[in-house]
């Protein structure tokens, strides 16, 4: 992402972000709810720029649960460890700004699944993975279902009496993505971390008057690589960047 100088612009989205468009899903929950699936990022901040509808996002914490009304224009975010589940209530639609391109797909989003469904990895994968070769319908009968799964496991947090059982799932969520910190590492080195590196660099030649970092100045676009994925909150349009 930056020349081997370390002094080349960042070549991807600035701050090393990942965004996406999302429309959240209409199904309805046992709880009548219509909206996404709760889950929580163990490393990554992120952000809802409210483009059309209205709903609310649902957060569970630590310190609180709390209900976020979202409408056009409403911007809201949160870090690490906030449990979250967005609600649809009139077709509700988001541009979302996520931290460390890369890493929510690497696994960085843990479903708030029924503890019996986080001791390890591949039982894990069981119940959340959505085969990509499949029909549509079959794709969208997944998402329902873990969907569904991670609803009775959030329910289970929010009634819950004291701060165990909560604390006891992010141990579970913090040991299914051990195997994989390597590799995230590598991500935020090549993503955030670049990006970061790339603005010191520029910082230290224009303090030694060098403006040559300024004619290698690029111009980039580019359309949505995939139209529609099902994701954790809805159908996705997503950028390769």
């Amino acid at each position: 992402m930056v020349s081997p100088a370390g002094v080349g612009a960042f070549t991807g989205l600035p701050g090393g972000v990942a965004l996406s468009h999302l429309s959240v899903y209409d199904w309805p929950a046992v709880d009548g709810v219509c909206g996404g699936t709760p889950h929580m990022h163990l490393t990554c901040s992120e952000a809802y720029v409210v483009t059309g509808g209205r709903g609310a996002v649902q957060t569970l914490t630590a310190s609180r649960y709390e209900v976020t009304p979202l409408e056009a224009g409403t911007v809201a975010w949160f870090t690490p460890g906030t449990i979250h589940r967005l609600v649809n209530e009139d077709e509700l639609r988001i541009t979302v700004l996520m931290q460390n391109s890369g890493l929510p797909e690497a696994g960085d989003a843990v479903l708030t699944l029924p503890p019996e469904y986080l001791t390890d990895p591949e039982t894990y994968a069981r119940a959340t993975v959505i085969p990509s070769d499949a029909p549509e319908a079959e794709q969208e009968r997944v998402a329902r279902a873990r969907r569904d799964l991670a609803l009775e496991g959030y329910r289970a947090l929010r009634a819950a009496d004291g701060p165990e059982p909560l604390a006891a799932f992010h141990r579970a969520a913090a040991a299914l993505v051990r195997p994989r910190l390597a590799e995230w590492r590598e991500r935020w080195r090549n993503g955030a971390e670049a990006a970061a590196a790339a603005t010191g660099a520029q910082l230290d030649r224009l303090e030694r008057g060098d403006t040559g970092h300024l004619a290698d100045a690029v111009v980039r676009a580019e359309q949505p690589s995939a139209h529609g994925r099902f994701g954790m909150c809805g159908r996705l349009d997503v950028y390769r960047t």
